[in-house]
């Protein structure tokens, strides 16, 4: 019996003694680790915007490198994993996941559209006619949308407007965000979930996660950029006037330091890992030349001693390789007119944010002021899976609970077709309110 077989039985009988009541889990699959979070129904506290996890649970990551599965039955394992110790802290049983990635070769574009309007005030079946209308112009071959999000609306050329319903104007724009996977990448995701014996119940770009999870309300108005540094990719997510206007990612992330660091002294990855983390550091330090560390040996030779370095290699191996993951972020976001504010500040999540000196250098690169965020939307984790590697999976959750609404709902995303074509423009009313709800709620 293969070991998808027994984890799929362990996890009918867990679930047989559990209650089973609503709730929702977030999965991040990373590079480095499995991460699960479940709210149950009472975990929303709407008067100040907060959430109550009732389990956690995460495990290292297996199957995934680079952001991509590598091997699926693998990851499928870490993920089943993962949902079955957060399953057992929550006491409940959860039938679905959404998953949270940085991977997918993850990129968004905007378009933009308007229509007409009659002389009454603006109704639902307008946003409607507007969001199809841009729908139309989406054209993704071998790409699959996983968020469909308005940056913003306007009436008769005013822009910023969040609201339209009930203002008068001859014409209503829209500009649209759509957020986009490598589609077979997709299907291998779900495909990845579903030997996990749960349903796929959509992807989350991790860095847009991030930031639900780490941002104030004043820096989405006032703009920011959440930089999620991953193990194994590094993702943006750039918001301006409190909505989502650009997201990126990149292939390099902690994995690629821990690499550079066991190819430069001759160590194991496991060995390289371990050094990063208690010795790691991008910035310079006082006594780095004297200050000596040692690793272990690459292979199983018993008469191999370790590796010994002084600490000045090590900052001079990791240094270089945060420096220029963090350059080629910033050019690509200069390359696709993102709408960053001069004033925007930067903040940055993902366990390889947590390494000494990268803050240092996140200043020094995009001459911002840059704050290390946490998930601060869940604020009674315990210190374990309080830091900035949990804040995707929490913003996950935390999407869930508060939106921001998407013009197509991401069950609909996940497993149906957006409407390419703009709706019948001589259907009535009630008919366009109802597609608007329908993809909506």
């Amino acid at each position: 019996m293969s070991r998808l077989e027994d984890r799929r039985q362990a996890r009918d009988g867990l679930k047989a003694t559990l209650v089973r009541q609503p709730a929702v889990a977030a999965v991040d699959l990373g590079a480095s680790k499995v991460t699960c979070f479940i709210m149950k129904a009472d975990g929303v506290h709407r008067d100040n915007r907060t959430l109550t996890t009732a389990g956690v649970g995460y495990v290292q990551s297996r199957g995934v490198r680079g952001g991509a599965i590598v091997n699926l039955d693998e990851a499928a394992q870490a993920i089943a994993q993962a949902v079955e110790r957060a399953e057992t802290v929550a006491g409940v049983s959860v039938q679905g996941v959404s998953v949270c990635t940085a991977g997918g070769q993850l990129a968004s574009h905007r378009v933009q559209t308007q229509v007409s309007l009659g002389a009454r005030p603006i109704a639902d079946g307008d946003l409607s006619r507007a969001i199809s209308s841009a729908l139309a112009q989406v054209r993704l071959p071998g790409r699959k949308p996983v968020h469909l999000l308005p940056i913003a609306w306007s009436v008769d050329g005013q822009k910023g407007i969040r609201d339209p319903r009930a203002m008068f104007g001859r014409s209503l724009g829209l500009e649209l965000l759509v957020v986009s996977v490598n589609e077979n990448i997709f299907h291998t995701l779900a495909h990845c979930v579903e030997r996990a014996h749960l349903s796929f119940e959509g992807i989350v770009a991790a860095p847009f996660a991030s930031a639900l999870a780490a941002l104030e309300e004043d820096e989405m108005d006032l703009g920011a950029v959440c930089i999620d540094m991953g193990g194994g990719s590094t993702s943006v997510a750039v918001f301006n006037n409190g909505a989502l206007c650009h997201v990126d990612s990149l292939a390099v992330g902690g994995g690629h330091v821990t690499q550079d660091i066991a190819r430069g002294l001759q160590t194991s990855v496991a060995g390289a890992e371990r050094i990063k983390t208690l010795h790691g550091s991008a910035i310079a330090s006082a006594n780095e030349d004297r200050e000596m560390i040692e690793a272990p040996p690459r292979g199983d030779d018993p008469g191999a001693g370790p590796v010994i370095a002084p600490r000045s290699l090590l900052k001079g191996i990791i240094q270089p390789r945060v420096e220029e993951t963090l350059e080629l972020l910033r050019e690509r976001l200069k390359a696709s007119g993102a709408p960053v504010e001069p004033g925007a500040g930067i903040v940055l999540t993902g366990g390889a944010s947590q390494l000494a000196g990268v803050r240092e250098v996140a200043v020094r690169v995009f001459d911002r002021p840059v704050r290390l965020g946490r998930p601060r939307r869940v604020p009674h984790l315990a210190d374990a899976a309080s830091g900035p590697a949990f804040c995707a999976a929490a913003g996950v959750l935390h999407r869930t609970a508060f939106g921001p609404r998407e013009v197509v709902s991401p069950k609909t995303l996940s497993g149906g077709q957006v409407r390419k074509r703009p709706m019948d423009p001589n259907a009535s009313p009630v008919a366009k309110a109802a597609a608007w709800l329908r993809d909506n709620l």
